[in-house]
């Protein structure tokens, strides 16, 4: 049966999961820093919902099923907040690092734009960089993490981009800058070009910039073949639970 609309559609696709506390593993090599930046970024995660909280107060669509959906989406980024602090710890994250991150978000929080719109932007074109950071250059753990939080967040950037088109909302260039700047500040430590485009900033600040612009990028596309770890090759303590 066809759903109704397409939030229930959305609503529809979701699936539960519970994180489950990771062993730190090997980081390629180069990419540590990076990892340890991207990680500390998860304390965007609970500001996300809270902008998802905040446009729930105000003006939204009337379309059957958007409401309950978006409040399902603030419920996933609890889930993401704890399966990030359980792999930021087992890292051991630089309190420098956290500290700068903090700023980040305070700045995200600070700027004044729809919170609908800032969530969209942040999910699309941060933290659809950040996922894949942490699959080419992290461990089994954060893999695993990313695979999990990565399916959540194709459905909030759906939901989202469906609000932000039914209100009329669309980014600007301040909005863009504070992304280019986030990105610009995970992957600082990377070289701009590398035999591993992996390790090459221009690699992720180019997915950024493609995300932004146009909602896909090609050079992630080798994100779809990315396999699962079995649960044979891996400690158990880095396999995620499903309902």
């Amino acid at each position: 049966m066809t759903a109704a609309t397409p939030y229930i559609k959305l609503h529809e696709r979701k699936r539960k999961w519970t994180p489950v506390a990771v062993q730190a593993g090997q980081l390629l090599k180069g990419g540590e820093d990076t990892i340890h930046r991207a990680l500390s970024l998860r304390a965007l995660e609970i500001p996300v919902g809270d902008f998802i909280s905040q446009a729930m107060k105000g003006d939204l669509p009337t379309s059957e099923g958007c409401i309950e959906l978006l409040k399902s989406n603030v419920i996933d980024e609890e889930n993401h907040d704890i399966a990030l602090n359980y792999a930021a710890e087992a890292h051991k994250i630089p309190s420098k690092i956290e500290a700068e991150a903090q700023k980040i978000t305070k700045a995200w929080l600070e700027l004044d734009r729809h919170p609908v719109l800032k969530a969209v932007v942040l999910e699309r074109s941060v933290f659809f960089v950040l996922l894949p950071i942490f699959r080419f250059l992290g461990d089994t753990g954060l893999r695993t993490t990313s695979a999990d939080i990565s399916r959540d967040e194709q459905t909030h950037v759906a939901a989202n981009t469906l609000v932000c088109k039914e209100l009329g909302l669309t980014p600007d260039k301040t909005l863009n800058n504070l992304r280019r700047a986030t990105i610009n500040w995970v992957v600082q430590s990377l070289d701009a070009e590398a035999s591993n485009k992996h390790l090459s900033a221009n690699f992720w600040q180019g997915c950024s910039d493609s995300l932004f612009e146009r909602g896909r990028a090609e050079g992630l596309s080798d994100t779809r073949a990315s396999r699962m770890p079995a649960f044979f090759e891996t400690n158990n303590v880095n396999l995620p639970m499903y309902a």
